[in-house]
C-alpha cells in the first residue's frame, strides 16, 4: 500500500507524538474579517490550552491575539488556514470551525 506524502507525514507524526489540526476556511462575511467577529474569534480561541495559529497565505499569526487577526486583513472570498496544536486541538478545530461557519 502506497501512502500520499500527506498520509505519510501524518502517520509520522503521531507516531512520535506530535499531532497538529487543520482547518481551511474561506470567509464567507462581505466585510471580510472585522472587528466584532475578529474578538469573538480570539476569545473562542482564547478558551482553549492548546496554540491556535491562523494564516492568510505566508503569513501566520497567534489566533489569540486581536491585533495578529485584524493584522492579516482578510477580505470576503479569501482563504485562511487555522491549525490548533496541543493539549484539545481537535475540540478547538471543531468549535473554531462551527464558528467560522455561523459569523465569518
Amino acid at each position: 500500500m502506497e501512502l500520499s506524502e500527506e498520509e505519510a507525514v501524518g502517520r509520522f507524526r503521531k507516531g512520535i507524538g506530535i499531532t497538529m489540526q487543520e482547518l481551511k476556511y474561506v470567509i464567507k462575511d462581505k466585510e471580510g474579517i472585522h472587528a466584532r467577529p475578529a474578538g469573538a474569534f480570539v476569545k473562542e480561541a482564547a478558551s482553549f490550552p492548546c496554540s491556535v495559529t491562523i494564516a492568510k497565505g505566508d503569513k501566520e499569526v497567534d489566533a489569540k491575539r486581536i491585533f495578529g487577526v485584524m493584522g492579516l486583513g482578510v477580505k470576503c472570498g479569501e482563504e485562511i488556514t487555522i491549525h490548533t496544536d496541543g493539549e484539545q486541538e481537535e475540540e478547538a478545530i471543531a468549535v473554531l470551525g462551527k464558528f467560522l461557519e455561523g459569523n465569518l
